[in-house]
């Protein structure tokens, strides 16, 4: 099938005796290692799993690769990363003991087996929905969730900001002395990595009861943390997306967003179609449409960040720039609300000058 000049694929799943294939599923982790995909952990309303599965992205074939060892309990919202062939899981909330661990397992993926991880160090406090990120062999764990009461889950959240990571030579905890503009504590964010440093989007945080869209990096050699601010317009606030790095493109998809977030019109065709509304427990506003569970909206939109983009890209970004500044000119639309340099923009382009050619020649 053909679409716009472009060819579509549609692949076709093989179908699997029954248990092959994961069942729906949230809080599990997914990592890619040598042309597969695989996935552990995760729960939904009636089951929590420690199973593995793999997905060969060449055969299009799900898997369950026979593991040994010591196998970690059930668990959701842990993290996982891949290092020199293992699968490095932290964290997260193991249901069938109701609390939070903070606990690191190791997973060989040629032979398969499991290994505790004995660390030595302050480890990062009890948590879940965080994020964990390779960078030279270290292992930087920020975010999440976690509670006053350390190890259960009691009600009273706590989003710690503090950056730690694990050595994984030595396996030893490391808090490193940050500085600069730090990010508040979230969770449910995302977390990548580029030229050696740590970006964070997104998240929420449930203690303020807000939701971000906001980038911030931070600098392994300087050990600053910085906002950055890209061109272009943002995605909408929220949580749960998925964002991955494809040499210098941030691809990112999906996420849940609040209500409050839409534009009105949006917000009123949402509000219809929801006659009932199921607030969050222990909110504060129970008859806020804005806020509850019920009131996220899922989200199927698709953007791109560029790190270096081509002068092709910056060429088409002025180019629709310039077309929508003279649409403002030409169809004399109200100005007051553009920022001051767009502002400047089209009184520079509407105001006649001076100029004038020289007679004089060398």
């Amino acid at each position: 099938m053909k679409t716009n000049g472009r060819v579509c694929v549609k692949h076709r799943l093989e179908r699997h005796p029954r248990g092959l294939t994961p069942y729906q599923r949230y809080g599990h982790s997914a990592v890619v290692h040598e042309g597969n995909i695989y996935i552990w952990g995760g729960r939904n309303d009636r089951f929590v799993c420690n199973q593995l599965f793999c997905f060969n992205c060449d055969t299009r074939q799900w898997s369950c690769p026979k593991v040994t060892g010591q196998i970690p309990e059930a668990r959701d919202g842990h993290s996982a990363c891949v290092h020199e062939g293992r699968m490095y899981i932290f964290g997260g909330y193991i249901d069938e003991e109701t609390q939070f661990t903070q606990d690191v397992y190791a997973l060989d993926l040629t032979t398969f087996h499991w290994s505790y991880i004995e660390t030595w160090g302050e480890p990062p406090s009890y948590r879940d929905f965080h994020t964990a990120n390779i960078i030279n062999g270290r292992m930087f764990v920020w975010g999440g969730r976690g509670d006053e009461s350390t190890l259960y889950h009691s009600g009273s959240e706590v989003y710690c900001p503090d950056l730690v990571y694990l050595d994984l030579k030595h396996f030893k905890w490391v808090r490193p002395n940050t500085s600069g503009l730090i990010p508040i504590g979230r969770r449910s964010h995302s977390a990548f990595v580029y030229q050696d440093c740590l970006y964070i989007f997104g998240g929420y945080n449930g203690l303020v009861e807000e939701h971000y869209n906001d980038i911030y990096r931070y600098c392994t050699r300087s050990q600053e943390w910085s906002q950055v601010k890209p061109h272009g317009p943002a995605p909408t606030k929220r949580r749960r997306q998925s964002c991955i790095v494809n040499g210098d493109t941030l691809i990112m998809f999906g996420g849940s967003s609040p209500l409050s977030a839409l534009d009105k019109e949006s917000q009123e065709q949402i509000l219809l179609s929801r006659p009932y509304l199921s607030p969050i427990n222990n909110t504060d506003r129970p008859n806020d449409p804005m806020f509850g569970e019920s009131n996220l909206i899922d989200n199927d939109d698709l953007h791109v960040l560029d790190f270096s983009p081509s002068l092709r890209t910056l060429a088409l970004v002025i180019y629709n720039r310039t077309l929508a500044l003279v649409a403002v000119i030409k169809y004399n639309l109200n100005t007051k609300c553009l920022p001051r340099q767009l502002l400047h923009e089209v009184r520079a382009m509407s105001t006649a000058n001076s100029v004038r050619s020289s007679s004089k020649t060398g």
